[in-house]
C-alpha cells in the first residue's frame, strides 16, 4: 500500500472568510458563532476570520467565489439556513445555493465549504445550529481546517 496522506486540525497564521447569509439570521449567526469557536480553539486568531454578511443563501455563492478569488483567504465558509416552506421557493434556493459552493471552489481553487442547512422545519434548523444535533457552523469549521492542510501536505508531496 502506498502512503497515507490526510488533513490536520491545529493551525495558526492563516486568514479565513465566513460569507453568512442574513436571511434567517438568528439560525446564521449561531452558525457563524460555532465556525468561530472551532476555528479559534484549532489556533486560528480571531483577528484572521473575516466575516462577509450577505442578504441570503442565493447570495453566498457568488460572493463566496469573488473573496475566494482574491487570494487572500485560505478558505472560505460559507453559512446560513434555508428553511422549507409551502412553495418551491426552497428547491431553487438550496440547489442554486449548493450547486455554486462547490463551483466557486473548483472555480478558484480554494476550499469553500458548505455549511448552509437546509432543512424542512424551523425546528431542525435550530436543532443544527446548535442544540439537538450539534452546530453545523463548527463541522464547517473542521471541514477547512482539515481541507487546508490536506491541501499544504498534497502540495508538500
Amino acid at each position: 500500500m502506498g502512503r497515507k496522506v490526510e488533513g490536520k486540525l491545529g493551525w495558526s497564521g492563516r486568514k479565513i472568510a465566513l460569507v453568512i447569509g442574513r436571511f434567517n439570521s438568528f439560525v446564521s449567526a449561531k452558525l457563524k458563532d460555532g465556525a468561530i469557536d472551532c476555528l479559534t480553539r484549532h489556533g486560528v486568531a480571531e483577528a484572521d476570520i473575516d466575516e462577509v454578511w450577505v442578504p441570503g443563501a442565493y447570495e453566498i455563492p457568488f460572493v463566496a467565489k469573488t473573496v475566494a478569488a482574491t487570494g487572500r483567504y485560505d478558505a472560505v465558509l460559507c453559512l446560513g439556513a434555508v428553511i422549507r416552506g409551502d412553495t418551491p421557493h426552497f428547491d431553487y434556493v438550496a440547489a442554486e445555493c449548493a450547486r455554486g459552493v462547490s463551483r466557486a471552489a473548483y472555480d478558484t481553487g480554494v476550499p469553500v465549504v458548505f455549511g448552509v442547512l437546509t432543512t424542512d422545519t424551523l425546528e431542525q434548523a435550530v436543532e443544527r445550529a446548535g442544540a439537538k444535533a450539534g452546530n453545523k457552523g463548527w463541522d464547517a469549521g473542521v471541514a477547512a481546517l482539515e481541507l487546508v492542510s490536506l491541501l499544504d501536505a498534497l502540495h508538500e508531496s
